[in-house]
């Protein structure tokens, strides 16, 4: 049933039970047990601690954002034009670019995905130091590095997130959780927005000076308190075995289930980590490049990359950092459109968590396609109207596209924003899974470059027509994901091979293997039925 190298891995497993893990039945969607109260509580009390990274990376994204257009801040940087803004936003992606490709991945696969989060947020930390302290003749240069610096970190923290919540979870609630990734996201964006307008009110020559500064020193209190409590969270059972600590891996999913070690429930989950660790072991020595090689990692390859591109085309990124300048040009005040972002960022948080729900019911194709058709909509309104009424001649139309940029927002957080990295950290195999998420998330980090200079001379040339590009974009990935994307909804992270490859065993069904068990030797040659096991663990292997 199983290959001579892999039979070492399931010496512990009782009799019985590798019927469980073998091809035919690893293809299958994940039993759906539910946990021990208290296992969910750990599970939510982890997940929920790691978005204090996820904040971090949200907040340094949507400071920037309100800066933009505090009097200190350009005062500061000497009236930066346009182009030189757009620069500003664009080579933080160049930096979490440079990451994925080189950084990400060794981090998260040599140093674990929670010490790799924390190694994150410090570089993040320094670069926010950076620009915290720009000033004189050289404060765009130092602006700029500490946008590139801050990017190299963010990379790396927007990948081993979603992967420590992704390999602690379930199967059957794993969307839930690692929708948790993006909450803090949207959390730190609504932070950086309420902080701005109170900064705001700060309008004294020395507030002018030291108030955006201020802005971005706020996100050492949450990068502080992630850091202290790191060391305090299990590592991911999954990255243990694949570093062969496997008695480890055992005791930290006897933790996160709330189980004893003897428990079926570990004893079938961690069989299977250890058959899909060990079944990709050979290609991971071999080299990444396996990744573009192999014909069922490419398939999971490109449709990461291309998820996490149409992401950050889809409009987003030019909303988070052009949010405030967007309502201003509405005719709103800059303190009033301060507070409007505040609003927008923290209803985000109410459309994730809702997400949360949706996600593992609906599934991933129905979120990110509904989430495509709400963003195009609203982009095509927020395109249409000021062209219709030009220079502001038609206040309802102008509030009308403030509702709109409210139900892109909607679209976006059942949409890309969650199920993105959802997607991408649930469908690589445990070795490749680190190394392939972060080449595909480079991906968004192009798009990111592409939108964040887009945006700025597009609206100063073309107008609102700019929002016309973006809308076609979302359309186009709405039709790209309906028909390239396969759902992935109640699958655990080792049935992924199957769904990918779409190969499954060959020979007797499992029905028939079932009905054969009976009448089979066992591994010694002695005849004789399944060994004796608890109601619980007969239970468990018939379901399965």
């Amino acid at each position: 049933m199983f290959p001579a190298s892999w039979r070492r891995h399931l010496r512990l497993v009782p009799r019985g039970f590798e019927r469980i893990l073998s091809p035919v039945n690893m293809a299958r969607p994940s039993l759906k047990l539910h946990l021990p109260y208290r296992a969910t509580v750990r599970l939510h009390f982890l997940c929920a601690f790691f978005t204090l990274a996820s904040f971090l990376w949200g907040y340094n994204i949507g400071i920037l954002g309100t800066i933009y257009a505090h009097p200190g801040f350009k005062k500061a940087l000497h009236h930066p034009d346009p182009s030189h803004t757009g620069l500003i936003t664009a080579i933080y992606y160049l930096g979490t670019w440079i990451s994925y490709i080189f950084l990400s991945h060794p981090a998260a696969d040599y140093f674990g995905r929670r010490y790799a989060a924390a190694t994150g947020v410090f570089v993040t930390c320094i670069g926010a130091a950076l620009q915290a302290s720009a000033g004189g003749t050289a404060a765009y240069t130092m602006m700029i590095i500490g946008r590139i610096i801050c990017g190299l970190g963010i990379a790396i923290v927007s990948t081993s997130v979603p992967l420590y919540q992704s390999e602690i979870s379930p199967a059957h609630e794993r969307g839930k959780y690692v929708v948790m990734n993006h909450i803090g996201l949207v959390g730190g964006l609504a932070g950086s927005f309420w902080v701005a307008y109170g900064i705001a009110r700060w309008d004294t020559e020395r507030g002018e000076y030291l108030g955006w500064r201020l802005s971005v020193a706020v996100q050492f209190i949450p990068s502080i308190i992630f850091m202290i409590g790191v060391p305090f969270c299990p590592e991911t059972p999954r990255w243990l075995v694949q570093k062969g600590k496997v008695e480890q891996a055992r005791k930290s999913l006897q933790y996160l289930r709330d189980a004893d070690p003897s428990e079926p429930e570990v004893i079938v989950e961690l069989g299977k980590i250890q058959v899909s660790v060990e079944g990709h072991r050979l290609a991971t020595q071999q080299s990444w490049k396996v990744l573009f090689t192999n014909a069922s990692l490419f398939k999971r390859l490109w449709r990461v990359a291309l998820l996490h591109f149409m992401a950050q085309m889809c409009g987003n990124t030019s909303m988070k950092y052009y949010l405030v300048p967007i309502f201003m040009e509405l005719g709103v005040s800059r303190r009033i459109s301060l507070m409007i972002g505040g609003i927008e960022s923290t209803l985000k948080i109410g459309c994730t968590i809702m997400e949360m729900f949706l996600i593992d019911r609906l599934g991933r194709r129905v979120t990110l396609i509904v989430g495509c058709l709400v963003m195009g909509t609203a982009l095509a309104i927020n395109g249409a109207l000021p062209l219709a009424y030009p220079n502001n001649a038609n206040h309802v139309a102008d509030y009308v596209c403030v509702v709109f940029i409210f139900l892109f927002t909607f679209g976006y957080s059942i949409g890309f924003g969650p199920a993105a990295w959802v997607y991408g950290s649930e469908i690589f195999p445990t070795n490749f899974r680190a190394r392939g998420l972060n080449l595909a998330a480079s991906g968004g980090s192009i798009g990111s470059i592409i939108a964040s200079q887009t945006w700025p001379v597009g609206m100063a040339n073309i107008g609102s027509k700019t929002y016309f590009i973006f809308m076609s974009v979302n359309l186009v990935s709405g039709l790209i994901i309906w028909v390239f994307y396969p759902e992935t909804k109640n699958r655990s992270l080792e049935d992924m091979d199957v769904l990918f490859s779409g190969r499954h065993a060959r020979g007797l069904s499992f029905g028939q293997e079932t009905a054969d068990s009976g009448r089979t030797s066992s591994d010694n040659g002695e005849e004789g039925s399944l060994p004796k096991t608890s109601a619980r663990a007969r239970a468990i292997v018939a379901a399965v």
